[in-house]
C-alpha cells in the first residue's frame, strides 16, 4: 500500500532543541510511505486557512494522486477541529482510502514518548481496507476515535483522548484494524467555499449579550454557542440569538458535554428553547466539530442552508 504522510511538526516531531522532518519519523513498515512536510503553526495556533489546506491535500491525495491512505501528524490541542473539518471537506472521496490523524503528548526524546507507536499504528490503519468509508479517525494508544466525536480530556496522558458516550471506531491490533463500533455515518458533500469567520462563545452563569453582539458586529458570519448540559443557553442571550437569525447569521448550539445527537426541536422543552428562536442544534457534535461543520455549511448559504446541512449530519443508527 502507498501511504502519504503529511507532517506538520508539533510534539510528535519535537525533542530538545530539534524538530524532526517528516522523513525522520517514518516507522519501519511494509508499506510505501511518501512524506510531505507541511509548513504549519503549532496546533494550538493553527489557522483556518492551514486547516483547509490540509483537508484539500488529503482529498487530492486520494482522488488524484493514487494514494491508498493518508496519515496526518498533528497536535492534539485542536483535535476537535482539523480532523473533522478534513472529513467534511473530503466528503465521499473518503471511501477511497483510510484517513488517520495522530500526534503525541510527549516529545521524541522522553523515555515514555508515545509518538513513534502512534505513527506506526496510524500507517497500519491508513493502509487497512477496513477503514475505507469509516470517515476520518484519530489514532492514539492504538485506539481509533471518530473525528466527529473525539476530544482531548487529559493533555498529559497518552490515553487522554475520548469519544465521550460514543464507541471507538476500532483498535489497531497486531498491525491490523479491528472494527468495534459503527462508523458515524456519511457527511454531506461540501458546497461552495467554506466561511472561516465563525465565532465560538461560551455560555456561563451571568453571561450577557454584549459579547455575542460584539462578534456579530465585527462581521462573524456564524456563531457557535458552547452550551451547558444538553445544550442549554441562558435567557440573557435569547434576544441576541433571535436577532442574529433574522439577519441570516446562523447560530449553532453545541455542548461541552456532547449530549444526544438530535436537533433542538427534539430536545425537552427547556433545553430546546433556543431552537424556538431559530438556533440550530449541533446534533451531538463537540464545540470544535460544530464550528468546523458551520464553516463548511456556510459555503452553501445562510440559516436555511445551514439548518439543512446539520440535519443531514444525523449519525448512523447504532
Amino acid at each position: 500500500m502507498r501511504i502519504l504522510l503529511l507532517a506538520t511538526g508539533d510534539t510528535i516531531a519535537q525533542s530538545a532543541g530539534h524538530v524532526a522532518a517528516g522523513a525522520e519519523l517514518v516507522p519501519d513498515t511494509v508499506h510505501e510511505v511518501v512524506v510531505e512536510d507541511v509548513m504549519s503553526e503549532p496546533s494550538w495556533d493553527i489557522t483556518p486557512s492551514t486547516m483547509l489546506a490540509l483537508a484539500r491535500r488529503v482529498r487530492t491525495a486520494l482522488v488524484a494522486d493514487g494514494f491508498d491512505g493518508v496519515v496526518v501528524s498533528h497536535g492534539f490541542d485542536t483535535v476537535e477541529h482539523t480532523p473533522f473539518l478534513t472529513e467534511l471537506m473530503v466528503g465521499g472521496a473518503g471511501a477511497m482510502g483510510g484517513i488517520v490523524f495522530t500526534g503525541a503528548v510527549r516529545r521524541r526524546d522522553e523515555e515514555s514518548g508515545d509518538g513513534a507507536r502512534n505513527l506506526a499504528s496510524s500507517v497500519a490503519a491508513a493502509a487497512d481496507p477496513a477503514l475505507r468509508g469509516a470517515g476520518v479517525v484519530v489514532c492514539a494508544g492504538d485506539s481509533l476515535h471518530a473525528a466527529r466525536w473525539v476530544r482531548q480530556v487529559d493533555a498529559t496522558s497518552p490515553s487522554g483522548l475520548s469519544s465521550g458516550v460514543n464507541p471507538l471506531v476500532g483498535k489497531v491490533i497486531d498491525g491490523r484494524v479491528v472494527l468495534m463500533g459503527a462508523a458515524p455515518g456519511k457527511v454531506p458533500e461540501p458546497v461552495g467555499e467554506p466561511e472561516t469567520d465563525v465565532a465560538v462563545i461560551a455560555t456561563y452563569p451571568g453571561v450577557g449579550a454584549a459579547q455575542f453582539s460584539a462578534v456579530v458586529d465585527a462581521g462573524a458570519r456564524g456563531v457557535v454557542l458552547d452550551g451547558t448540559g444538553l445544550g442549554n443557553v441562558p435567557v440573557e442571550l435569547f434576544a441576541a440569538v433571535g436577532e442574529a437569525v433574522e439577519w441570516d447569521i446562523p447560530v449553532v448550539v453545541a455542548s461541552r458535554a456532547q449530549p444526544y445527537a438530535v436537533g433542538l426541536e427534539e430536545m425537552p422543552l427547556g433545553s430546546g428553547l433556543a431552537g424556538k428562536l431559530g438556533a440550530i442544534g449541533a446534533r451531538g457534535l463537540g464545540v470544535g466539530q460544530a464550528r468546523s461543520a458551520l464553516m463548511v455549511a456556510l459555503g452553501g448559504g445562510g440559516v436555511a442552508e445551514v439548518r439543512s446541512y446539520f440535519a443531514a449530519l444525523r449519525p448512523a443508527s447504532r
